[in-house]
């Protein structure tokens, strides 16, 4: 059987175009959404930062996602798949993609697994401080039941995938939107809208403060791990590609804004710092529950929302490892399902263990960490921006006008124009950061 052919046989597709936007917005929405937006918001000054990154995202990082989509849909493979089409050295980024979203992802899993367990305890009246929590095993057991509760999902397939995104894409938006509503009667609302409004406007001119923007940008829109192209697959031949994508966008961006309204009231009405990174969710929220009036019901309902999000952040990345392993292994989906999480196993087992009694550390620091900062910074940024400079430069606008499912030409020149240039910039700006 040839390759063609038994993609072909094996792919399905979203039942419509308003299923691949639920399924993409769950894909896309996860920690960087829910932990990194807010605490990178804390970090880098507030409003200003906001400004910076709503810039960046919707000027540049919007046509990369539109690209990314597009090339999925274009080629109907996965992420290797797609990347070979372009040149013989496609193939070889193509997995280099898959290896860095499969390092991504086991941290991923285990950070979900944090949140379950933080889900539980709330629900069992037991909330713990993170310390508290880590102690003993948690950490590892529950990085083991996200495993197998994502398999589970993904053997059932895409059809699983939707339902589930149906059903916790309304749930989310209803309860952080009561959250938010619950932050407005806390002390800390009217610092939170200083910390969003009143700020310096000539921070804009500050280079390192545009490459977080970028950086987030990116995670936002989960450019450069093969989310995009691995979702875009599998759309139907009737959708209005940048429409779906401009969609999606403004739902991400969305939440994260929400999420940071939702946390930073409560961060400020407690006395906390803004700045505050992991802590802001593990360790102070239960703090901040504990003190809060009906504080007990809302750490379930936040803790759950974690968790959901979370859950389906990781099954996107698993879906981009799953689909290589099955088609270029030629294996069925369960059983790709299953050797991805034996590969998550192994990968993620140090960091689940970095945070329990065995401690397991690099150069002072625990493994999940040190993981991050190589996997989950910059190289996210590089990965981006070397994947829309193949597309570019080796793929014809017009194939990739082809399949935007839009007669106008606007969003291809748009596409072409970042893609091409995006370089020259992301230089510019490591150089201004690091010289």
């Amino acid at each position: 059987m040839s390759d063609h052919n038994f993609i072909d046989k094996s792919r399905k597709q979203w039942s419509s175009e308003s299923a691949f936007i639920v399924s993409m917005a769950a894909a896309a929405v996860g920690l960087g959404n829910l932990w990194r937006f807010p605490y990178i918001v804390g970090e880098n000054g507030g409003g200003v930062f906001v400004v910076a990154y709503l810039l960046a995202l919707f000027i540049v990082v919007l046509p990369i996602m539109m690209l990314e989509v597009a090339s999925g849909r274009l080629t109907q493979g996965n992420t290797v798949a797609t990347f070979k089409q372009i040149n013989q050295w496609g193939r070889y980024y193509g997995w280099f993609v898959v290896i860095l979203t499969s390092a991504i992802t086991s941290y991923y899993l285990v950070i979900t697994g944090w949140t379950l367990g933080y889900s539980v305890d709330a629900t069992l009246g037991e909330l713990k401080v993170f310390d508290e929590f880590t102690k003993g095993f948690n950490s590892f057991w529950y990085f083991l039941a996200v495993i197998g509760l994502t398999s589970i999902v993904l053997i059932r397939g895409l059809n699983m995938i939707e339902s589930l995104s149906k059903i916790l894409m309304p749930i989310l938006l209803v309860v952080m939107i009561f959250l938010v509503i619950a932050a407005s009667k806390t002390s800390g609302w009217q610092q939170t809208i200083d910390f969003f409004f009143e700020f310096d406007w000539a921070e804009l001119k500050n280079g390192q403060l545009w490459l977080f923007a970028f950086g987030q940008a990116f995670y936002t829109l989960a450019i450069g791990q093969g989310y995009l192209i691995t979702y875009g697959s599998y759309i139907p031949r009737k959708t209005h590609l940048p429409r779906a994508c401009i969609i999606v966008a403004v739902f991400q961006t969305s939440i994260a804004l929400l999420a940071a309204w939702m946390i930073f009231p409560f961060v400020f009405s407690q006395g906390l710092s803004p700045d505050k990174g992991t802590e802001l969710a593990f360790a102070t929220m239960p703090k901040v529950f504990s003190e809060l009036s009906g504080g007990s019901i809302i750490g379930i309902v936040f803790f759950t929302l974690f968790f959901a999000v979370a859950f389906t952040s990781t099954l996107a990345g698993l879906k981009v490892v799953v689909s290589t392993f099955s088609e270029e292994f030629k294996l069925t989906n369960c059983k790709a399902v299953i050797l991805v999480a034996l590969v998550m196993l192994v990968l993620g087992s140090a960091s689940a263990l970095s945070f329990t009694t065995v401690n397991l550390q690099i150069a002072g620091d625990p493994v999940l960490n040190v993981i991050d900062r190589i996997a989950g910074g910059n190289i996210i940024i590089i990965s981006g921006v070397i994947g829309a400079t193949l597309f570019c430069w080796f793929i014809s606008p017009t194939r990739i006008h082809s399949v935007l499912g839009t007669t106008s030409h606007w969003w291809e020149w748009r596409i072409y124009l970042v893609g091409r240039f995006l370089p020259i910039f992301v230089l510019i700006s490591f150089m201004m950061k690091y010289f």
